[in-house]
C-alpha cells in the first residue's frame, strides 16, 4: 500500500474554557496549509491556527503523529491531540 500525506489547516476559536479546535480544512500542499492557517488565524473570533501534516496508510487507517508545519496566534502549547 502507498503512504499518503494529508495537509491540514486547523483554527482555534475562543471558548468558555479558553480556546478550542475549530473545523479543520484539508489542503493540497504544505504551502497551501500554511496560507490557509494564516488566513484562519486572522478571522474574527479565532485565537489562532496551525498548519500540520499526517502521513500513513489510508487503507488501514494507520497514521503517524501529526507534524507541525507552522502556527499562528494563540494556540495551545500541547498539540499532541492533533
Amino acid at each position: 500500500m502507498a503512504e499518503v500525506t494529508y495537509y491540514v489547516a486547523l483554527p482555534f476559536v475562543f471558548s468558555d474554557d479558553g480556546v478550542a479546535a475549530g473545523e479543520a480544512t484539508e489542503c493540497f500542499s504544505a504551502n497551501a496549509a500554511v496560507m490557509q492557517a494564516e488566513a484562519l488565524a486572522r478571522k474574527p473570533g479565532h485565537a489562532g491556527a496551525v498548519a500540520f501534516s499526517r502521513s500513513g496508510e489510508h487503507a488501514t487507517g494507520d497514521f503517524g503523529d501529526a507534524k507541525l508545519i507552522r502556527k499562528f496566534g494563540d494556540v495551545p502549547d500541547d498539540l499532541s491531540a492533533l
